[in-house]
């Protein structure tokens, strides 16, 4: 069953359903593009100040995303992404980085890490993939952005790491989910990508339960470039890790096939808003 059910709302939200179900403390979801302020081409719910759009409108955005959790736009807790692998631990002295403006945000961050109730840890998308991490034993929660270097330079592997270390988290606990991203029906690459990801390849064995999902395959428009399925891969490298694999709820939606949903980079050639992923300890 897809994790990330769409609920009818304004602004448009996809929540992580079965974890909403499971664990009542904490909320986690992705946002979809309709529902806010924004203009053409950011049309409408864009919570990003990166991608040219109205800084007013974007706010606007947020305070509307923050208010439906039941957060304030002052627990909002962003990194500037960098398709890196840095990853920020939020304390409660942190809460509110970068919700009002870039600058104050944590730079080079391409994840983040908190255990903070009332932090509202947020990451931006235009088909990279969301990766959201829940440790119910130490109560902690974490979100990474994994565009392909974040994936191949193995950012997933680097929060579980990251859990170990800062709250002792035992990576067969963890909860893990893989949210809206592009999908291998139309994310081709060229051999530039492939390189990197055959490189790695061979340690990443597929999930016997799963089946015989592959990384990639050849495209039918140009035999020289390959599709590449960066879900699977996140998965793969999630398992390698240590998380087991009936942990990991991974979602079917492509943001490139549903562009009325979602905002593409690639669909739209590069000029679009982004949608956002949240985590977040409600406070009791």
């Amino acid at each position: 069953m897809e994790p990330f059910m769409k609920i009818e709302s304004v602004p448009e939200l996809l929540h992580l359903e079965p974890w909403r179900e499971q664990y009542g403390q904490i909320t986690a979801g992705f946002t979809g593009r309709a529902g806010g302020t924004g203009k053409q081409p950011y049309d409408s719910f864009n919570c990003a100040l990166h991608v040219g759009d109205d800084p007013g409108d974007v706010l606007s955005n947020r305070r509307l995303l923050a208010a439906s959790l039941g957060f304030r736009l002052e627990d909002w807790t962003c990194g500037e992404q960098t398709h890196g692998t840095d990853i920020a631990v939020i304390t409660e002295q942190d809460r509110g980085r970068g919700s009002l403006d870039r600058a104050s945000a944590f730079q080079a961050t391409d994840g983040l890490l908190t255990s903070v109730p009332g932090v509202l840890l947020t990451s931006f998308y235009a088909d990279c993939v969301p990766l959201f991490f829940y440790d119910p034993a130490h109560q902690a929660v974490g979100l990474a952005h994994a565009g392909w270097k974040g994936t191949v330079a193995g950012i997933a592997a680097a929060m579980v790491q990251r859990m170990e270390l800062v709250y002792g988290t035992r990576p067969e606990e963890i909860r893990a989910a893989i949210g809206p991203s592009i999908g291998e029906c139309c994310y081709e690459v060229d051999d530039v990508v492939m390189d990197h990801v055959r490189r790695m390849e061979t340690g990443l064995k597929p999930d016997t339960e799963a089946g015989t999902r592959k990384l990639y395959r050849r495209s039918a428009k140009d035999s020289s470039k390959s599709m590449l399925n960066l879900k699977e891969m996140n998965q793969r490298i999630m398992i390698k890790a240590g998380i087991l694999p009936i942990h990991i709820e991974c979602t079917t939606w492509c943001t490139s096939c549903n562009s009325d949903l979602f905002f593409s980079y690639r669909k739209e050639n590069g000029v679009t808003g982004r949608m956002t992923s949240w985590i977040g300890i409600k406070e009791r």
